[in-house]
């Protein structure tokens, strides 16, 4: 990673969403235009992959009877067949064409490729979530092909230092649990505890199969890293623990012993948090 960093709403950005600086608007060509379908052509540095068949459907009625209300930002295309090249907007595109439409409104804007990409993730992110590993490759461009850094992207897309890591940390995953949070079979909250072990494919399939809560994969992989552990879990335990958990406001653990003996850990972040557990430790 490169020791650069960019601070604040990239230009690409601010051309977008209207908070340009005066040298900016005059890189920028605000006037509506109407384009013909076939001139515009899809972004290639596009993070979403997939578009669900019904909510294009969806999207494509609207179209028929109301228009496209708001136009598709696109740029001048220098390096292909068409002439333009879209820079948001590419599902109401793709729905227009299933509406008959033959011309649509579009936005011209002066945009770079990285700032092509700034767009395209963050009106993805912003409007139509993007799937778990969608959002981890789009973060990965960023970093691998236009050098931004974790804490550059967090500032960009207005997220955690944390969450971008964590997020691109889901590419490390098994193609076959990668798959799984595609199709949307597996959260990320659900992937994250597997990241790094080597049965996760495993894992992931008994995760899928039993629907276990975000919570309870992380006590699934804490009690399958320990040695000699062949024991299965208790789902009552651990209904215990989020019960525990939910009246504290802070983690619990409960380690259940064979023989019904065991430990409640509760962890605490911060001395107020430690004051709440004494008091109701010494509460009498």
């Amino acid at each position: 990673m490169t020791s650069g960093k960019k601070k604040g709403l990239g230009r690409g950005l601010s051309a977008l969403f209207g908070d340009q600086t005066p040298s900016e608007k005059t890189q920028v060509n605000q006037t509506l235009n109407k384009v013909s379908i076939s001139e515009i052509s899809r972004n290639p540095y596009q993070p979403r992959q997939n578009f669900k068949e019904e909510k294009l459907e969806e999207l494509s009625n609207s179209i028929k009877k109301k228009g496209i209300i708001q136009p598709i930002a696109v740029r001048i295309n220098n390096s292909g067949s068409t002439k333009y090249e879209i820079v948001a907007g590419e599902r109401r595109w793709l729905a227009a064409q299933r509406a008959g439409l033959h011309e649509i409104p579009v936005t011209i804007l002066d945009l770079s490729d990285v700032e092509s990409l700034e767009v395209a993730i963050v009106e993805n992110i912003q409007r139509d979530d993007l799937s778990p590993i969608e959002e981890a490759q789009g973060y990965k461009r960023l970093n691998e092909e236009f050098k931004y850094d974790h804490e550059a992207i967090s500032k960009l897309m207005s997220k955690s230092r944390s969450h971008v890591s964590n997020t691109l940390r889901l590419l490390t995953l098994p193609s076959d649990v990668v798959a799984m949070l595609e199709e949307g079979s597996l959260t990320s909250g659900q992937a994250r505890p597997l990241i790094g072990l080597s049965n996760a494919s495993t894992i992931a399939e008994e995760i899928v199969a039993k629907n276990y809560s975000a919570r309870k994969v992380e006590y699934l992989v804490k009690s399958k890293k320990k040695p000699n552990n062949d024991k299965k879990y208790d789902a009552n335990i651990i209904k215990a623990q989020e019960f525990i958990e939910k009246k504290l406001e802070l983690k619990v653990y409960i380690s259940n012993k064979k023989n019904n003996r065991g430990k409640i850990t509760i962890e605490y972040k911060d001395l107020e948090q430690f004051e709440l557990i004494s008091k109701l430790l010494t509460k009498s």
